[in-house]
C-alpha cells in the first residue's frame, strides 16, 4: 500500500523540487520484522495506560484505606505527570547516549520498581515515593517508543506502526479498568495493592524481549559510526533491498558520511554523534523549518492534554456519579466501557494514517472532540440544575464521554507518537523530549485541578472550558499542520518552514 504513487500525491505540492519521494514497487504485505520491532517497543506504553486506567478506580479504595482528602487525591493522581517530566527530560539525552534499545530496558526498570513500591506502600507518603519511580518510567516510555518506532519503520508503514504506542496505552487503560473491577471485591486494604502491584509483570516481560529480540535503531547506529550494523538492520526492516540502500544513503547524507564511504565503522564528528549544540539548534538558532516543527510539536502536546482527556480517564467514575449513576459496580462497568471504546477507536488511526493521511484525521479528531465536550458540558449542566433524575440525560452523558474518548483516540492520541517523524535525526530524541515535557506538564495541571475546577465553575463549566481550548486547537492544527503521509523520514523536514503554507494553495 505504501508503494503506490498516490500515497505521496497529497504532499507533492509541498516539497522542494530537490526533495524526491522514495519510489517503491508494490508489495503485498508489511515488513513483518519491522512490525515485530514496533510492537515490542510500543509495549512500554501498556504500563503508562495501565496506571492511568487503574488509578481511576484504585484511588477510591486508597482514599478509604488511608483516610485522605480530595486534595490529596488530586495530588496522588496528578503528581505522576510532574514525575514524568523528570523522566522525559532525561530520556532524550540518555537515548542518544546509550541507544534506543537499552533506554527501553531502563524504562521497564523504573516501571517495575514503581509497581513494587506502590503495591507494598504502608502509607500515603510511601505511595507517593513509589509514584515517583512509576512517573519517571512513564516519562521514558512514550519518548523511546515513538522515537524507536519512527526510526525503524519503512515509510510505507510508518504511520500505522507509529500508532502502536497509543494502541498499547489504550489497551493498558482497558486492563486498568478491568483490574479495578476484578479486584474491587477484595478487602479495601488489599484490592488497590493488587491493582497497582500487578503492573510489575509486564515490565519484566518487556525488558526480557527487548534484550533478546530487538535490534538497535539503525539511525542511532549510524550516528555512532556503526554503519555496517545499521545496514543489516535496514535490510531486515525495509520493504526491499533497494529501499534499504536508499534509506542508508539518506541517513549517511544527513549525518555527513560521504556516499562513497563503504566502511562498516566510520569516525563521526563529535558534534554529530554526541548531539553538541542540539539545544541551540532547537531554540537559540533554529532554522525556519525547525522553528515550525517545534511550534507544531509543542502545540500538539499542549492541546492533547489541555482539552481534558486525562480528566475524563482518571475521573470517569466521578463524572458518571455526577451524571446520576450511584452503584459502584455500574460506575466501574461504565468506566470499563470508556477503556474499551478508546482501545477500539485507536485502531481507526492504525488503519487510516497511511491511507488518508495525518492531517484529515487530526482535524476530524479535534472537531469531534470539541462537539462531544460541548454536548457533555450541556448535559451535565442540565443534570445539575434539575431536581429530577432523567434517564435520557444519563444515557447522553455516557454517550458523550464515549464519543469524546473515541474522537481523541482516532487522531489526537496517536499523533502524539507519529509526530516524532517531523523532527530531523540529530534533534529527534531531544525534540520529542521537549514535547513530552509540555505534555506531562499540561496533564499535571488538568489532573491536579479537575476536582477543584468543577467545584469552582461546575462540572459542566469545566467541560465547556476544555471545549473552548479544543476549538482553539482545531484552528492551530488547520494553520500549522502539514501532511507527511508516504514521505521518506529524511525528507519530512522539507515540508516545514512556512507557517502560512496552508493559505498558499499548495495542499
Amino acid at each position: 500500500m505504501g508503494g503506490r504513487n498516490d500515497d505521496i500525491s497529497a504532499t507533492s505540492g509541498l516539497r522542494s523540487p530537490l526533495i524526491k519521494p522514495l519510489r517503491r514497487p508494490h508489495k503485498p504485505r508489511r515488513n513483518s520484522f519491522a512490525l515485530l520491532c514496533a510492537v515490542i517497543a510500543s509495549m512500554a506504553s501498556v504500563l503508562v495506560g495501565y496506571d492511568l486506567g487503574v488509578m481511576s478506580g484504585a484511588v477510591i479504595f486508597i482514599k478509604d484505606d488511608f483516610k485522605i482528602s480530595d486534595v490529596q487525591v488530586e495530588v496522588l493522581v496528578g503528581v505522576i505527570n510532574l514525575y514524568a517530566i523528570v523522566g522525559a527530560a532525561a530520556a532524550g539525552r540518555i537515548s542518544d547516549w546509550i541507544g534506543r534499545r537499552y533506554t527501553i530496558v531502563l524504562a521497564s526498570g523504573f516501571l517495575f520498581v514503581g509497581a513494587v513500591l506502590m503495591g507494598f506502600a504502608p502509607n500515603y507518603a510511601f505511595l507517593m515515593f513509589g509514584r515517583f519511580f512509576a512517573g519517571a518510567g512513564m516519562g521514558f516510555a512514550p519518548l523511546i517508543a515513538s522515537v524507536y518506532t519512527v526510526e525503524v519503520s519503512p515509510a510505507s508503514s510508518r504511520g500505522c506502526f507509529s500508532t502502536f504506542p497509543e494502541v498499547f496505552v489504550n489497551f493498558g487503560i482497558l486492563l486498568g479498568y478491568v483490574s479495578n473491577y476484578a479486584f474491587s471485591k477484595l478487602p479495601v486494604h488489599l484490592g488497590w495493592r493488587f491493582m497497582l502491584g500487578i503492573g510489575l509483570f509486564p515490565s519484566v516481560f518487556l525488558a526480557a524481549v527487548a534484550i533478546l529480540i530487538m535490534p538497535e535503531s539503525p539511525r542511532w547506529l549510524i550516528l555512532q559510526g556503526r554503519v555496517g550494523e545499521a545496514k543489516k538492520v535496514l535490510i531486515r526492516t525495509s520493504d526491499s533491498i533497494e529501499e534499504s540502500l536508499q534509506r542508508l544513503a539518506d541517513i549517511k547524507k544527513v549525518v555527513g558520511i560521504p556516499a562513497s564511504c563503504e566502511d562498516d565503522v566510520v569516525q563521526i564528528p563529535k558534534q554529530s554523534s554526541h548531539g553538541s549544540g542540539v539545544w541551540k539548534e532547537l531554540f537559540l538558532h533554529p532554522t525556519a523549518a525547525v522553528r515550525h516543527i517545534m511550534i507544531t510539536v509543542v502545540g500538539l502536546h499542549f492541546f492533547l492534554e489541555s482539552t481534558g482527556m486525562d480528566a475524563v480517564v482518571l475521573y470517569s467514575p466521578r463524572i458518571f456519579e455526577k451524571a446520576g449513576i450511584s452503584s459502584s459496580d455500574h460506575k466501574l462497568l461504565a468506566t470499563a466501557a470508556v477503556g474499551l471504546t478508546k482501545t477500539l477507536s485507536v485502531l481507526i488511526a492504525t488503519f487510516l494514517f497511511d491511507r488518508i493521511g495525518r492531517r484529515p484525521l487530526i482535524l476530524t479528531s479535534v472537531a469531534g472532540k470539541t462537539i462531544s465536550l460541548i454536548i457533555l458540558g450541556t448535559t451535565l449542566t442540565i443534570i445539575e440544575k434539575s431536581d429530577e433524575r432523567m434517564t435520557w440525560t444519563v444515557g447522553l452523558c455516557i454517550a458523550m464521554v464515549l464519543s469524546d474518548v473515541a474522537f481523541y483516540s482516532m487522531g489526537m492520541g496517536p499523533m502524539c507518537y507519529v509526530s516524532s517523524e517531523f523532527l530531523p535525526l540529530k534533534l529527534r530524541a531531544r525534540g520529542v523530549s521537549v514535547g513530552l515535557i509540555i505534555n506531562r506538564l499540561s496533564g499535571a495541571v488538568v489532573t491536579m485541578t479537575f476536582l477543584s475546577l468543577y467545584r469552582a465553575i461546575t462540572i459542566g463549566g469545566a467541560f465547556f472550558l476544555y471545549a473552548g481550548i479544543a476549538l482553539v486547537g482545531w484552528a492551530f492544527f488547520y494553520v500549522v499542520f502539514p501532511e507527511t503521509r508516504g514521505m521518506d523520514l529524511e525528507n519530512v523536514e522539507g515540508l516545514f518552514g512556512n507557517l502560512l503554507w496552508k493559505f498558499s494553495g499548495r495542499e
